[in-house]
């Protein structure tokens, strides 16, 4: 009876098990929570309309049609006979074109707002935690000074102070909105600063700030992303609520939040599209935005959940 020989050459047929990385992981964990998935869907398709929508329209921003404000029986009505697909504001603009238009300033005003705040809040943070100490008390008493001061109020005084310009609100929402993600960075910091790798860089002769930028903030990428998906809609509110308030965007740029108070100003006349258009666009944006936050939360630390 002969035996089966094995041959080094039917070792090299196995089939190799490749390895998974944590990212591989986060993302087959973020794909399986479905909320999350519609949400990013549903924001890629905003963020298309944003971009892509101004082409398909039929009138722009500031034109007047003078035929609608003429005709008592529509006042203004969605209809797409007209080419207007979400009806005109009081004036007789086009309110497709001014609900497109307010989808970019308020999502340019979220996501300029949170990568300052983020970038900001990130360098402060790491700085902190790592160098620790007398330094590290001096610079989170500093933080916590600034957020007893309420950053509302700030922000309103630099608006009537310097201006009402849109590219201050960009950077005033997010120069006011870095002091939490460096409160949390610092403490994620504080955790990782005594980890090997850290250890052995140092042991090599690495400079500090090195250390930082390539071991310290890369790990923290996880929240980092986590708290910026967060940060964006909080800066989305924080402008809608300065513009709802007259103090952003000014004529003829719009927000969402300034078409929200045109359109709750006139609801009383029965013109309910003004104000349904830009708030279905506000409250489904900031839900997107709050589920995939969610998704990512449990995709990068599945303990928490």
């Amino acid at each position: 009876m002969t035996e089966l020989s094995t041959s080094p050459a039917s070792d090299l047929c196995e089939p190799t098990i490749k390895g998974r990385s944590l990212w591989h992981d986060a993302r087959r964990r973020f794909l399986q929570n479905h909320a999350a998935v519609v949400s990013l869907v549903v924001l890629i398709v905003i963020a298309l309309i944003a971009a892509f929508g101004p082409y398909l329209a039929a009138w722009d921003n500031e034109t007047i049609d003078w035929a609608v404000l003429g005709d008592i029986s529509t006042m203004g009505a969605p209809s797409i006979s007209s080419g207007h697909y979400f009806g005109t504001d009081e004036l007789g603009r086009d309110m497709y074109a001014r609900v497109i238009q307010g989808t970019q300033v308020s999502l340019l005003v979220g996501l300029i707002g949170s990568a300052i705040a983020v970038v900001l809040g990130t360098l402060y943070g790491a700085t902190s935690g790592y160098i620790g100490g007398r330094t590290d008390n001096i610079m989170m008493r500093v933080v916590d000074i600034l957020m007893s001061v309420p950053y509302m109020f700030v922000l309103i005084l630099l608006l009537v102070v310097f201006g009402r310009s849109m590219w201050l609100l960009f950077i005033g929402v997010g120069m006011i909105s870095w002091l939490e993600m460096a409160r949390i960075v610092r403490g994620q910091t504080l955790t990782l600063k005594s980890k090997e790798y850290v250890e052995a860089a140092l042991a090599i002769g690495v400079k500090h700030h090195t250390i930082v930028l390539r071991h310290i903030i890369p790990n923290l990428l996880g929240v980092i992303v986590i708290y910026a998906t967060l940060l964006v809609p909080q800066m989305i509110l924080t402008e809608s609520f300065i513009s709802f308030l007259g103090l952003g965007v000014q004529e003829p740029n719009t927000s969402w939040g300034a078409l929200i108070s045109q359109g709750a100003s006139t609801l009383q006349y029965g013109t309910y599209w003004q104000l349904i258009f830009p708030l279905s666009f506000f409250v489904v944006t900031l839900f997107c935005f709050f589920f995939i936050g969610d998704g990512l939360r449990d995709a990068l630390d599945p303990k928490d959940r």
